[in-house]
Formats: structure tokens, C-alpha cells, sequence
């Protein structure tokens, strides 16, 4: 028997939340206020995780998803959400984990930062997989829970120009005598480049190696192979290209980054949110300020060129000199120091031994900042934290933890870094009483 039941609202993942038969369902595809039929992929007792069959009676924030491969590929999980409306589930997210989890509601709630809809990934994993059955070689993204490749023409979310190479980069290579042994391609598009890491489990040929110019040439990306870790990615060819960078024009800063190392996907947004962080945390000239998980600088430079001396952290000894080389690209070297620590492992003392700080700004990882809040004691208890997350679950957690050792939250707010996706990209102010 089919069931029917009405959603009554979207959890974290973008999916349907209903109850059957004294079970929370979780309904990909369905929306807040719709009537529909499910089938469960996954049963447990107190809850199930469906995909709708059949939708009764459609929502009137429900559109048409843009993207022909939605449903099938894994890379989206709400286009058939009205993108005005994501936001506004990512906020009701952002809000309900504060208050759930962290037990607290912030003072002012800041508008969303929106941006492109479409076409705004820059960075990106694209899998391949020659398929024998098919005589077809495939190059995309996952098809949803599955390890299979799902067989891609376009991508709606991708940067245009990289979109485009889906099926120019299939064909090429379908040709190669490697075409097994060439899982993955990491994207990476700079200012005045695109590259295209090729991850390759054999050597290539030397039919391969000039295909490769050819495509480089005849595209304008320039290729870089990886052969083994991370440590083992070079460029190949062209090997006069200029190298990959993004730029803060308001800061007057040009980032230079490896193919590899992180940067956000959504470089128009990345301007925006550092802007917004920039003018919440207000650096001033002569003030010390502490930038934790600071990678590439990203903030780090822009809080610099405020004419504050800043410490950024961060737990790659390669990523600490990275951000050195990044500082004294810009001229930033005078006021700016890196460090590499473990954030993961702080301790009170370890903190007290690095001194006061007029203010810090945060940007962990998806895991939060939970012993580097821990560990503030009134000694080095900063005036002013700046806290961007990529997880709401974990800020809230932090939060709670930061009430405590008596900050309040001041004000919060989403940044729909990944439209079209249920990631939940935010920004905390926190003042100390």
C-alpha cells in the first residue's frame, strides 16, 4: 500500500520531514505543505529515509529545476526549491540549531548575503570512469547514494567555461590508452587560468601526452597530473601558464594558490563574506588580532591591511608558509606572523602562552573550534569574536560553549555560499560582557 503523508517541514539535508506510522520520514524531493508518496531506501526504528514517487499536491515555492541530470546526479539537492527560498530555509536552519542545540538566540539576525545562482563552483571533484558495458567513458559527478558516475552532458552549477568541457573532456579521454586508470579530475579556476589536476594511475603515453597539449591549446586550461598523494601533483603542460590566483579588490590583495590547497568555491561570495567579517570584527591600527585556521590568509590579510598586527594559525606547517609567502606577496609581512598548532588539541595553558588578543576572528573546518573556545579563560578572553561556519550544528555547540565564559551573541546570519545545495555556510558575532 502507498503511503501518503503531508511535509511539514525541510531538515538540514534540504528533505521532507513527515510522519507515518509513528516514524519520522525523511523525503528527498518533497517540500514544506506538500502532499506526496514515498519509497524508503533506508528503515530504522524510529525513522526512515525515503525519496518521493508521487507528488499529490505541489507547493507553490516549488519550481522547475534547471538542471537536466537533477535527481539522478548527486551534486544538488534543491533545485526544485525557489533559490530565494533556500535562503530562507538555510536561515530557519542557522536559527533553529542555535536555539536547539546551543540553547541561545542572537540579538540582531543580519541579512542573507546572496549571489549567482548558477554557474558559481570554481573548485570541484569530477569523477571518471570508463564503463566497459557501455563502451562509454563518463565524466561527472556521483548519481545520488551511489559510487556509480552519473553519464553528464552539462552542469548548471559549474563555471560556465568548465561546464562546457564535460563532454569534450569525455571524449578526450575515451581516446587515451590510460582511460581505466584515470579516475578523477580536480578543478580549480583562477582569475587567469584553469586547471585541471588529472589523477592517473599509469603513465601516459606519448600519443597521450599530445593529446593532452591539444585539448590544452585548443580549451585554454592548462593541465597538472597527480600520480600518487597530494605531494605528487605537477603541472604538465602549458608550462608558461599564469598562476592561479583570486583577488579582494577591496582590500587590494591578489591570492596566489596551488591547485590543491583550499580555497572557497564561490569566489564572488568569498568577497562579500570577507567584507562582512572585515567590517564586524572593525580592526583598527595597533590592535592584536588573532585569525585561527587561517589557511591561505584569506582573512588574515584583509584584517592586515587594517594596519592591525595579526597572528593567523593554522594546522599545516605547509599552509603556515603558504600564508607567509601570501603576506609578503602583498607587502602585509610587517604586521602579519603565522603559526602552526594543532587547533584540535588546544589547552588553557597552551593558550594563555600565546598572549592577549584585542579581538580573534574564526573559520574552523565542519568538526567547529570546541577546544579552542574551551580553552579562553578571562586572562586572554578577546573583546570581539568573528566566527564563520560551514556547519550549524557545530557553531551552535560553540556558541553554547562561548555563553558560558560570557559572550553573548550579538548578531548572525547565512551566506548561501553553495546554492542549490543544502550546505549552510554562516557568520557569529560574539561579545564578551
Amino acid at each position: 500500500m502507498t503511503t501518503r503523508v503531508t511535509i511539514e517541514s525541510l531538515d538540514q539535508e534540504g528533505r521532507g520531514i513527515a510522519h507515518a506510522d509513528g516514524k519520522v520520514i525523511f523525503i528527498e524531493g518533497a517540500l514544506t505543505g506538500e502532499e506526496v508518496s514515498y519509497a524508503s531506501y533506508r528503515k530504522k526504528p524510529a525513522f526512515e529515509l525515503a525519496q518521493m514517487t508521487t507528488l499529490h499536491r505541489a507547493a507553490s515555492i516549488r519550481v522547475e529545476p534547471k538542471c537536466a541530470h537533477y535527481g539522478v546526479c548527486g551534486g544538488c539537492s534543491m533545485q526544485h526549491l525557489d533559490a530565494r527560498v533556500q535562503v530562507a530555509v538555510k536561515q530557519r536552519i542557522l536559527e533553529d540549531s542555535l536555539a536547539r542545540i546551543g540553547k541561545v538566540t542572537p540579538e540582531n539576525i543580519m541579512p542573507a548575503i546572496y549571489g549567482q545562482s548558477w554557474g558559481y563552483r570554481e573548485r570541484a571533484r569530477i569523477s571518471a570512469k570508463y564503463v566497459i558495458k557501455k563502451q562509454k567513458m563518463l565524466v561527472g559527478f556521483h548519481e545520488r547514494r551511489s559510487s556509480y558516475v552519473a553519464d553528464m552532458q552539462s552542469c548548471e552549477i559549474l563555471a560556465p567555461k568548465i561546464a562546457g568541457l564535460i563532454k569534450p573532456l569525455a571524449d578526450l579521454f575515451e581516446g587515451l590508452t590510460i582511460r581505466e586508470q584515470l579516475p578523477q579530475v580536480e578543478v580549480a579556476v583562477g582569475e587567469h587560468v584553469d586547471v585541471l589536476v588529472l589523477r592517473i594511475m599509469a603513465p601516459l603515453s606519448v600519443g597521450d601526452e599530445a593529446a593532452l597539449r591539444v585539448f590544452a591549446d585548443l580549451h585554454k586550461v592548462q593541465f597538472w597530473l597527480q600520480t600518487k598523494g597530494p605531494e605528487t601533483v605537477v603541472p604538465f603542460y602549458p608550462l608558461d601558464a599564469p598562476a592561479l590566483s583570486y583577488s579582494l579588490p577591496e582590500f587590494a590583495i591578489t591570492m596566489p594558490f596551488a591547485p590543491g590547497e583550499f580555497t572557497q568555491v564561490n569566489s564572488e561570495l568569498n568577497r562579500v563574506m570577507i567584507s562582512r567579517a572585515i567590517r564586524r570584527l572593525e580592526p583598527k591600527a595597533g590592535e592584536r588580532i588573532a585569525d585561527f585556521f587561517c589557511g591561505l590568509g584569506n582573512f588574515t590579510l584583509p584584517i592586515a591591511r587594517s594596519g592591525a598586527e595579526v597572528l593567523g594559525i593554522e594546522g599545516s606547517d605547509a599552509l603556515v608558509k603558504r600564508a607567509a609567502q601570501n603576506a609578503g606577496f602583498n607587502g602585509l609581512s610587517a604586521n602579519t606572523k603565522f603559526q602552526a598548532m594543532n587547533l584540535f588539541e588546544m589547552t588553557e595553558e597552551l593558550l594563555l602562552s600565546m598572549g592577549k588578543y584585542d579581538k580573534w576572528l574564526i573559520d574552523p573546518p565542519r568538526d567547529g573550534a570546541m577546544e579552542l573556545v574551551k580553552s579562553i579563560t578571562p586572562a586572554i578572553a578577546p573583546y570581539r569574536i568573528v566566527y564563520v561556519s560551514c556547519n550549524p550544528a557545530t557553531l551552535a555547540r560553540d556558541a553554547a560553549e562561548l555563553v558560558q565564559r560570557g559572550y553573548v551573541l550579538k548578531s548572525a546570519g547565512v551566506m548561501n555560499m553553495f546554492p542549490q545545495t543544502s550546505h549552510v555556510e554562516s557568520i557569529a558575532v560574539f561579545e564578551r560582557i
